[in-house]
């Protein structure tokens, strides 16, 4: 990319540039073109007439309609475009190209499991059942810390409280927010960067502990206790028996080292928040490519945030591997339709006031962006929240757009490794997993560089995307041995763990 030019079209049929700066009024962007007013920074113009009612495209690509006549040169924003009516081509399987695998594979060193998986880290858990039990979790995570033992096991990270803020006051089993979080914690029960997990209820919740034993999703062993404050004897017994528990568990976990193991072990999560102009153009597709390169290691790489799909779904049913598996994202666009109609919301609601100021428009264009995360790789499967991934490749499961909703349900599903742009900026993490921040211009690397692990506004300066994705998958190995993120550096990652919650709060 020209890091001189001061605008640029991203596909031959678009109606837009982007600007790569902020561009004053009567810039002269070549071909006759002049800017008719101010531009910001990742913003768009028109680059040609658009009249009221005509579709305006970028990447190719539809991202609204024009609801007042636009000149050339002219701020194209939320003053003159809107969703308008649009139908997508879904074409099952038309655009499924396999990607070739890499001739010589990657490695990384991490904590192999009995099950087979391998952690990038290797924490003590405290998962609760219930909100209720939060604070005891809390304090045996303290009392650990005070006592000072932890120093003894230097194989294990730390001590995580799980805390969430339900798991009673909701139908029982069966109902689907039940089944969700049901899910949830069984999926975190069994994440391979927690070394060993202590479960603490309440005693009288509706998520009860049994029923997760009873179904088989968690098992009794010296990886997985569990205990209820009720029948334990209250807070403080339940604190001092927390800490004896872990404490057998540490040295457990403490047996575990780190070996050699394939990058196909590796299972990254993707998430963009606080997206920009920039997003879709510098950040998202260079995690694409580093997306592909763990594909063609035979790893598994997973998009979610389903509203931030909405608009460019066709772009991921045209590379899905067989016609259920595009039907299934189809399904699940549909079922957000009616879910944000039955709570009084629109799908085009998503765009935040800082996607907007950062020059996004429409979902479309949103979107469009997000996707690019998914890089060029074959659809292979579509999964429910917190499902675990059975199948190598590129996948995607149901989340909200909400980012910590969405990351608790990629640990859950088994992702031992986030990748997360921004355009914006972000300051969040999600123990036990460690997570890359990759930031998509130069201004937000100079402003939060403390809290950023990648730059690509790289891009807009002269490198390759190309470039980028390697740098990302090399630091995604690199992070998967021990490397600490900035993320982790800042002991982000205590309060992230937000599971959807779906259904009447009772």
């Amino acid at each position: 990319m020209n890091n001189t030019q001061p605008a640029l079209r991203l596909h031959e049929a678009d109606d837009v540039l982007v600007a790569l700066r902020a561009l004053p009024p009567g810039t002269d962007l070549g071909e006759g073109l002049i800017t008719a007013e101010t531009i910001p920074a990742g913003h768009k113009l028109a680059s040609r007439a658009i009249a009221k009612g005509k579709a305006v495209r970028k990447y190719g690509q539809i991202i609204g309609m024009a609801t007042d006549d636009i000149a050339p040169g002219r701020h194209v924003h939320t003053q003159n475009l809107g969703m308008g009516d649009h139908r997508q081509d879904y074409g099952f399987g038309s655009a499924t190209t396999p990607l070739p695998p890499v001739e010589a594979p990657a490695s990384f060193s991490g904590y192999h499991r009995a099950s087979g998986r391998v952690g990038t880290r290797n924490y003590l858990g405290i998962l609760t059942s219930v909100n209720c039990a939060g604070s005891v979790a809390r304090f045996i995570a303290e009392e650990v810390e005070r006592q000072g033992w932890l120093a003894d096991f230097p194989n294990v990270d730390g001590v995580v409280p799980i805390v969430h803020g339900t798991g009673c006051g909701m139908a029982g089993k069966g109902d689907e927010g039940y089944e969700t979080l049901f899910r949830t914690l069984a999926g975190y029960g069994h994440n391979p960067n927690f070394g060993a997990i202590l479960m603490v209820g309440l005693g009288c919740e509706v998520m009860q502990i049994p029923d997760l034993i009873d179904r088989k999703a968690l098992k009794d062993s010296a990886r997985f206790r569990y205990m209820t404050i009720q029948q334990t004897g209250g807070t403080r017994a339940t604190v001092d028996k927390g800490v004896a528990l872990l404490r057998e568990m540490a040295a457990e976990a403490d047996r575990a080292v780190r070996a050699e193991a394939p990058a196909s072990k590796l299972v990254l999560g993707m998430q963009c928040g606080g997206s920009d102009g920039y997003s879709g153009i510098t950040a998202n597709p260079s995690l694409g490519v580093a997306s592909d390169l763990l594909v063609r290691h035979g790893g598994i790489s997973i998009l979610s945030e389903t509203p931030e799909i909405y608009g460019a779904e066709h772009l991921l049913t045209r590379r899905a591997v067989d016609a259920g598996t595009g039907q299934k994202v189809v399904d699940l666009i549909e079922w957000w339709q009616d879910y944000t109609a039955r709570n009084f919301g629109q799908m085009d609601n998503n765009p935040g006031p800082g996607n907007k100021r950062g020059g996004l428009t429409t979902i479309l264009e949103k979107s469009l962006g997000a996707v690019a995360k998914g890089g060029a790789a074959p659809l292979s499967g579509v999964y429910k929240y917190g499902e675990p991934i059975d199948r190598p490749g590129f996948v995607f499961m149901d989340s909200p757009g909400y980012d910590p909703a969405s990351v608790t349900g990629q640990i859950a599903s088994g992702a031992n490794l986030i990748a997360f742009t921004t355009g914006r900026g972000s300051v969040s993490g999600y123990r036990p997993v460690p997570c890359l921040k990759i930031a998509s211009n130069p201004d937000l690397w100079r402003r939060m560089e403390p809290d950023m692990d990648v730059n690509c506004g790289a891009v807009l300066e002269g490198a390759s995307l190309a470039d980028k994705g390697q740098e990302i998958f090399d630091l995604m190995l690199r992070v998967a041995s021990g490397e600490e993120t900035k993320s982790e550096a800042q002991s982000f990652g205590a309060v992230e763990f937000v599971p959807w919650q779906i259904g009447a709060v009772m």
